[in-house]
């Protein structure tokens, strides 16, 4: 692995990528050239202390770490000492300072910048708008991901309040209210990118350009109607009206002010709508267009793991991604100590780590049909190290193959390849570290 360690990986990352590089040079060098693999530093139990001792910090901010936030006597440290363990009687989870701090980012910015388009419509305005909109969809979209998750943020005190910011919010970064509850935590995690998926990559050929337009188009142009489709065929009636109405009725919202206002609902509104659809699915495609072609239905398998700035710093944990697969309700912060707890079941799993690379890029890389790049970038674990940059890249290509409906038959349906049983076979479905 050649990728250099970016400086800005948070602490938890950090820990965990210099575990899976000793287990590189352990596993390369004869015990004659072994000079700190002798030593205790980055093995299994100095990792899990270090990771135990930043178990409970809190986080107040994405750009930086408790470290680095101001100290003394300053008049920005005195702000600090009285805002954070005030935000933290007010979070579900005394670490999660930094949603309620978007929070209030989110309605002292986005929500006046929107009504003053309203009021008085400047093209300059709306590009801007949008560009601040659009700087902030990710780590909204990964703040609302573990609000629906864990049906809210807050303490019940303040589930009035918990229950009102994502009405409120949703709609300004492109969201309409609830899908993504329907859709990710109802649809996506009981199918997993299984055959019934309708986000599924796996009838895809993933590293061509024409299959990857076709999955963002169908999902912009028919998740409205195939979603509560879906949820009929799945005899969860009750589920299919929510979605079908909430989606519905967001339409008309928009439908609404665009004839009242349409240069406003425009900037404010639509094309928030098609940026974050379009957003949404580059993503989901980078994490799981590679997908494991004899045992495609384990979470091991079809998904992957990040160690990242972006999608870590910026979007809580996103990078861990199949530890978020293999438990759903696991708290963000948790994933690099889980991982480290399993190792050496994601080794057995042969799943696939990757350092230096987010899923835009990995989309990105993929359709360029870059697999040397994406080589680079592999934390190789168990039988993948020793492997050479080339080896890597072929076996990385055999992932992006198109399954067809026969191999899909034999590999999720038939015997014991059915996703249900898969995910009992990955022991930490159901684990909560």
């Amino acid at each position: 692995m050649d990728a250099p360690i970016h400086p800005q990986l948070l602490q938890p990352d950090l820990i965990v990528l210099k575990n899976l590089l000793r287990d590189i040079q352990s596993s390369t060098k004869s015990d004659s050239q072994i000079g700190i693999e002798k030593t205790s530093d980055h093995d299994d139990q100095s990792s899990m202390r270090a990771l135990d001792e930043l178990r409970n910090e809190p986080t107040v901010f994405t750009n930086w770490d408790l470290k680095d936030l101001p100290a003394g006597k300053s008049f920005r440290a005195g702000i600090l000492r009285v805002y954070i363990p005030w935000a933290q009687g007010i979070v579900r989870n005394s670490v999660d300072v930094v949603f309620l701090t978007h929070v209030f980012l989110y309605l002292g910015t986005s929500v006046p910048s929107a009504a003053f388009l309203y009021y008085r419509f400047t093209w300059v305005h709306a590009i801007f708008h949008v560009l601040m909109q659009l700087s902030y969809c990710g780590s909204f979209t990964l703040m609302l991901h573990n609000h629906i998750h864990n049906n809210g943020l807050l303490k019940k005190d303040y589930a009035w309040f918990d229950h009102t910011w994502p009405y409120i919010l949703e709609p300004l970064m492109g969201h309409t209210w609830d899908s993504y509850y329907y859709h990710h935590v109802k649809h996506h995690h009981v199918e997993s990118n299984g055959p019934d998926d309708l986000s599924s990559t796996i009838r895809y050929q993933r590293d061509e350009l024409s299959h990857f337009l076709m999955y963002v188009g169908r999902f912009i142009a028919f998740i409205w109607i195939e979603l509560p489709l879906y949820f009929l065929r799945k005899n969860k009636p009750a589920l299919a009206l929510k979605a079908s109405v909430s989606e519905m009725v967001s339409y008309l919202f928009i439908y609404w002010l665009a004839r009242t206002s349409f240069h406003p609902t425009l900037f404010v509104l639509i094309i928030p709508l098609f940026l974050m659809r379009i957003g949404l699915m580059v993503g989901n495609y980078g994490q799981h267009a590679l997908v494991d072609d004899v045992d495609p239905a384990s979470d091991f398998r079809s998904s992957i793991t990040l160690i990242d700035v972006p999608s870590n710093r910026h979007c809580f944990n996103d990078g861990w991604h199949t530890s978020h697969h293999l438990n759903p309700l696991r708290h963000w912060k948790d994933h690099p100590r889980a991982f480290l707890k399993a190792k050496k079941e994601y080794t057995n799993g042969r799943a696939l780590v990757f350092q230096n690379i987010d899923y835009l890029m990995m989309t990105y890389r993929i359709l360029c049909k870059d697999y040397l790049y994406l080589a680079n970038c592999v934390v190789p674990i168990g039988d993948q190290i020793g492997m050479s940059k080339q080896e890597l890249a072929d076996m990385l290509r055999t992932k992006t193959k198109r399954f067809s409906e026969e191999e899909i038959q034999e590999k999720f349906y038939k015997g014991r390849k059915t996703q249900r049983e898969a995910k009992k076979k990955d022991d930490l479905y159901i684990s909560k570290m």
